[in-house]
């Protein structure tokens, strides 16, 4: 059959079994939008493109599935910019469609045109520029191929407006094979075997896992490993929800704003088993002093990411998921002759883990009568008994947390961690509802980034989502003060945020529920009413001014250099 561009995007995406696309209109896509009606494609319309691409984001993590946006030309596609990047830095499958100039135009400064090809390179797996309308059908495929396999990420369909009109023959292909991309999936056997063999020797062994874990659904492998190995278990800030908080081997997540436990366990440690993870400077600190007496196995799906940061001594190049089957498969098969089983080998090294734990917990001071916001997270962890999917802004809020919620299942918590952009939480939570609309959705925000994308109030009244935003509202940009005044002695230069608008009165102008905080012993009930609401909702919570994120590890330091009050 004949269809025209627009059409055939929109046929395909069908046949990628797309349901929802985050998206915000204009000229360059208008073609689009008038065949959009015709398709079983449930459209989300966002205030701003930079909330659709978040939208988008938030979809794709807490489903697992791809995420689709669709924004127009020049400004469109830059105000999404900071999305896709957002998506890059965390491996997130997105599919970003942006509208383009007609071809006979580009390159001549029309109105609304920006590369948007060459602005993305650095930040996209992959991006296409599509001039012709018989390659869409295949270019739409592999974008979708490179999008959710291998490292995931963000790929990005340039499709200017004559191709759009244009038509032809439709046929979109039912699979797909590219030359020059092969992910390896499945490990070298030998390089397994060298795992199983060091893991049966070491003493003091510790799990450390990124957010491949996450993207390869490889928890219940995860949790299988340690507990039948019984060795301890820390995560980074993208794989919180990978293995059970409440377990007696967990110890927390590790890096800058990590707990005790974990930054010394992950220090002390004689081999470190790195699963889908990437060393990052937030994580290892001073890299001459990160884990020197530990032998570190790296595994990862992504070749560049191995050998990158850190010296590693078996490098396994595979899928996190297919890299533990095939470890069980070899500790299963043959356990060690004549040695202590791991329970017995590890006991002495549990110990010192489990003191660690109880020496220096992750603790704050209770007394006065102002709200602190770790008290405000625990009883959101209480109230929702770990079961929430939890987004969070960027800053304090993001870490407090992280910190403080016991996070019980994968793809429970969404938040922009190596970017780290400010106003990505309450869209995500947004893209996170419509994925589930059966789970309660929190965003954990500031009062500083949630004002950033403000706007999508009115997508989440709008599409009746009942998205909770909890606002630690302490008139700061929090973590900027906390730096300046542990470093820059108090010099609070563009921190304080002197004016800023009734939380309350807003939510309600947009159509939500407002409720504020600011007597302790308001907290919980407060929270529970808003989350029984089946509607948007906003609490500001009023805490603390002068709270600080701790521990912290200050730049340039060792992480076991923490500051813990």
């Amino acid at each position: 059959m004949e269809l025209t561009g627009a059409q055939i995007l929109l046929e395909s995406l069908r046949r990628e079994d797309v349901d929802v696309v985050f998206g915000f209109p204009g000229g360059a896509v208008i073609d689009i939008y008038d065949q959009l009606p015709n398709y079983p494609l449930r459209h989300v319309l966002a205030r701003h493109e930079q909330g659709a691409i978040h939208a988008a984001d938030g979809y794709a993590r807490a489903s697992g599935r791809v995420g689709v946006c669709l924004v127009t030309s020049g400004p469109g596609a830059t105000n999404a910019v900071t999305g896709i990047a957002t998506a890059y830095m965390d491996s997130v499958p997105v599919v970003v469609i942006t509208g383009q100039v007609p071809t006979p135009l580009i390159g001549n400064d029309a109105f609304q045109e920006v590369d948007i090809v060459g602005i993305t390179r650095p930040c996209t797996k992959h991006n296409y520029l599509v001039k012709d309308v018989r390659d869409l059908a295949g270019v739409i495929k592999e974008a979708f191929y490179l999008a959710a396999t291998g490292r995931p990420g963000p790929v990005l369909i340039d499709l200017p407006k004559d191709v759009q009109q244009a038509r032809c023959e439709y046929k979109y292909p039912k699979t797909i094979k590219m030359r020059s991309y092969n992910p390896t999936y499945t490990p070298n056997p030998k390089q397994v075997a060298k795992v199983a063999d060091v893991l049966r020797k070491a003493k003091k062994p510790i799990i450390y896992a990124g957010g491949g874990v996450i993207a390869s659904t490889a928890g219940d492998d995860l949790v299988w490993l340690a507990r039948s190995q019984q060795i301890p278990v820390t995560a980074t800030l993208m794989a919180l929800g990978c293995f059970p908080a409440n377990d007696s081997l967990w110890v927390g997540m590790l890096g800058m704003h990590g707990t005790y436990a974990a930054n010394m366990a992950i220090s002390h440690a004689d081999l470190i088993l790195a699963i889908g993870t990437r060393f990052d400077d937030r994580v290892t600190g001073k890299l001459s002093e990160f884990a020197k007496n530990a032998k570190i196995v790296h595994i990862d799906i992504d070749p560049t990411s191995i050998q990158k940061n850190v010296p590693v001594h078996i490098p396994v190049v595979a899928d996190c998921k297919s890299f533990l089957a095939a470890l069980r498969g070899h500790l299963e098969a043959a356990p060690a002759e004549d040695a202590p089983a791991p329970a017995e080998r590890h006991a002495a090294w549990l110990g010192t883990v489990a003191a660690w734990k109880t020496e220096k917990p992750l603790t704050y001071d209770q007394n006065g009568g102002a709200i602190k916001p770790q008290y405000v997270v625990e009883v959101i962890s209480r109230l929702t008994k770990g079961e929430a999917v939890i987004t969070t802004e960027v800053g304090q809020n993001q870490m407090w947390a992280a910190q403080f919620y016991q996070f019980l299942r994968p793809r429970s918590f969404i938040s922009s961690g190596g970017l780290g952009t400010m106003g990505f939480g309450f869209p995500a939570a947004i893209g996170a509802q419509m994925a589930c609309p059966d789970r309660l959705v929190i965003d954990v925000a500031g009062d500083g980034s949630i004002q950033m994308c403000i706007q999508e109030l009115a997508t989440a009244v709008c599409y009746d989502l009942p998205v909770k935003i909890v606002i630690l509202n302490n008139g700061y940009l929090g973590m900027v003060r906390q730096w300046q005044e542990l470093f820059y002695k108090k010099n609070y230069c563009a921190t304080c945020l002197d004016v800023a608008p009734d939380f309350v009165k807003l939510a309600e102008a947009y159509g939500a529920a407002g409720y504020r905080v600011t007597d302790p012993a308001q907290v919980e009930s407060v929270l529970a009413e808003a989350f029984a609401l089946p509607k948007t909702v906003i609490v500001d919570v009023v805490i603390d001014r002068e709270e600080n994120v701790a521990p912290m590890v200050p730049a340039g330091k060792s992480i076991t250099e923490m500051i813990l009050v």
